[in-house]
């Protein structure tokens, strides 16, 4: 049988994060499914390579904080699967002003998630390698910490393959022909058909997507990833610096942070935006801006690091407007599942991401608040959904 004559249960497009996940979810439940990537793996194209991501229970919204609750038993799952560490419980601190922190407080107690409230004193003297305004409170989640990402990417990847699933790299869909059995044309001049299709194509979403006549309000985004060199070795190592969110840092924007660990003696701090790129072009912008913000607040706030970056990487993400997921089926095909807009905090929530999406295409209700997700959220007022439908 060729593979043209093969009819899977599912067909995964983007083997990112949420796409290996879900992909290893189908798998495991006994589906037939094919995972396609258009780049050759590994990559550094899409948004889920890199060492490191930041993990934490403490979120503002209650439908977050709910999945994080099942998605901490899922990475146990993983790495007892995979038989290899994926995760560095070194703790999340966030830290704001009084009036933000408070509904993250009741959202950790609603989940019984373990954690500390700590007043402005508290943190200078727990954390004296960090400046803080006065009128700053901090939130320390016991279950936060750091999750290591490509180790992470290729665990979901390997295990999906020992589940029976398929994975080929360097097929990059170039059509989607929907009909009952959904039929996918990539550029290698292959054709791949599927019962259900799963999209979780990161940057280029609105590429694919413009085949079935639908249009996310998405915005691509390139984040500078900048290391900062300790002035005293070991001064922020994840035995004396847990991973750090700044809500309000620099004009509303968050500032996040990770202890000393991919590379000796550097600190991992970044500003949780940038310039909106073309993702086929993204490095022909200028974020200098992000660089000299950054370097300021530094210079302020980790006084014990040098304030001129060590190492600039880069990462993107992709945005939607109210910086909520997309998890949905499409308006008119629905055995087309979409998964975007993870908006540069998705890769903490990717193994719940993959049951969700996995429930979807089972048509099996999940067991979180979806209108959070849905596509439609934009249908009426503010920012509408472009599609021609």
């Amino acid at each position: 049988m060729s593979k043209e004559d093969i009819i899977y249960d599912v067909i995964v497009v983007g083997a990112g994060i949420e796409g290996s996940s879900t992909a290893y979810q189908l798998a495991k439940r006994g589906q037939s499914t094919l995972l396609l990537e258009q780049f050759l793996l590994p990559h550094s194209r899409g948004s889920s390579h890199g060492q490191t991501r930041i993990n934490r229970r403490a979120y503002l919204q209650a439908t977050y904080s709910a999945m994080m609750k099942q998605n901490a038993e899922e990475w146990n799952i993983l790495e007892k699967e995979c038989g290899e560490k994926l995760y560095n419980n070194c703790g999340t601190l966030v830290v704001s002003r009084p009036s933000m922190l408070e509904g993250v407080e009741t959202r950790l107690n609603a989940n019984k998630a373990p954690y500390r409230a700590l007043t402005g004193p508290e943190m200078k003297s727990e954390f004296p390698n960090v400046t803080l305004p006065d009128d700053y409170v901090g939130i320390y989640d016991y279950q936060g910490g750091i999750l290591f990402a490509d180790k992470s990417l290729r665990a979901f990847q390997e295990q999906f393959k020992k589940y029976g699933g398929t994975l080929r790299d360097g097929e990059q869909v170039h059509d989607v022909i929907p009909g009952d059995i959904v039929i996918l044309k990539t550029t290698t001049g292959n054709q791949f058909r599927g019962r259900n299709v799963v999209l979780a194509l990161g940057p280029y979403t609105n590429n694919l997507l413009a085949k079935t006549g639908l249009q996310l309000p998405l915005q691509v985004v390139r984040i500078p990833i900048f290391y900062w060199k300790e002035k005293v070795a070991g001064m922020y190592s994840p035995d004396k610096f847990p991973c750090f969110i700044d809500e309000t840092a620099s004009e509303g924007e968050s500032i996040y942070g990770l202890p000393s660990l991919e590379y000796p003696g550097l600190v991992k701090i970044c500003l949780h935006a940038g310039p909106v790129v073309d993702p086929h072009k993204r490095e022909d912008v200028d974020s200098t801006w992000v660089r000299e913000r950054m370097m300021k607040y530094i210079a302020k706030t980790f006084p014990w690091l040098n304030p001129v970056p060590a190492i600039e990487e880069t990462c993107i993400y992709t945005n939607s407007p109210d910086k909520h997921l997309f998890l949905d089926r499409h308006p008119k095909y629905e055995n087309i599942i979409i998964a975007a807009g993870f908006s540069g905090h998705g890769f903490k929530l990717a193994p719940i991401v993959g049951k969700i999406l996995s429930d979807l295409v089972q048509a099996k209700t999940p067991a979180f608040d979806m209108d959070w997700f849905k596509i439609s959220r934009f249908d009426k007022g503010g920012e509408n959904l472009s599609s021609k439908l």
